[in-house]
């Protein structure tokens, strides 16, 4: 499935990712119109409205002796959609996994284990107030989906230049965190020292 996904990303077999991602796009760009149920009841009928026909005009073809009767979507019946015992019990591990360490980072980061961790949170939910205000939530899947098509692409083009500017970015990131981290270690109060161990009383030795 992953590699399916991939090979969808990065263009592989760009008539299949040309489809899929047209497709995608205009979903989207009708859902901004119509609701959700008039878009996929119009898409069923669109697929039945070609579909149907085809299999009677085969169907018509056989009546008459002009073919060997044979189903002409065979190939879509024949593909084993059907998932195992094992792949549904991965599946759901994965699942759960996935949630149970989604719920310990929100837990870890909305009750201040790391300042620094919880600082960029604060950061991020306040930039998205202001996304929030200038688009809405479909907006963003729409240009969501069209840079998980365009960006591989664009980095298979330009490999070179845009590892150098990643780079960069690091470097500059990695600066500033030192930054920032040596202006908390010097904003921390001084640890104070511990006590010194009381001296043992020595005993004096009697005199003969």
């Amino acid at each position: 499935m992953a590699s399916k996904v991939l090979d969808l990303l990065y263009w592989r077999d760009v008539g299949t990712t040309g489809l899929v991602f047209t497709g995608l796009v205009v979903g989207l760009a009708c859902l901004f119109q119509l609701s959700a149920i008039t878009i996929l009841s119009n898409l069923g009928l669109g697929i039945m409205a070609f579909t149907l026909p085809v299999r009677l005009l085969y169907k018509a073809m056989k009546l008459v002796r002009l073919s060997d009767g044979s189903h002409p979507f065979q190939s879509y019946l024949d593909e084993d959609c059907t998932l195992t015992d094992e792949d549904t019990v991965r599946m759901a591990e994965q699942m759960v996994l996935l949630i149970a360490t989604t719920v310990t980072e929100l837990k870890r980061l909305f009750f201040i284990d790391s300042i620094m961790d919880s600082v960029k949170l604060v950061v991020f939910l306040y930039l998205l107030t202001y996304v929030g205000v200038q688009a809405n939530g479909l907006t963003l899947v729409m240009t969501g989906v069209i840079c998980a098509f365009s960006l591989p692409l664009l980095y298979r083009l330009q490999q070179a230049r845009i590892d150098k500017i990643v780079k960069a970015i690091k470097k500059l990131v990695e600066k500033v965190t030192e930054i920032v981290d040596l202006v908390i270690s010097l904003a921390k109060p001084p640890a104070a020292p511990a006590p010194s161990p009381a001296p043992t009383p020595k005993h004096k030795q009697k005199t003969k």
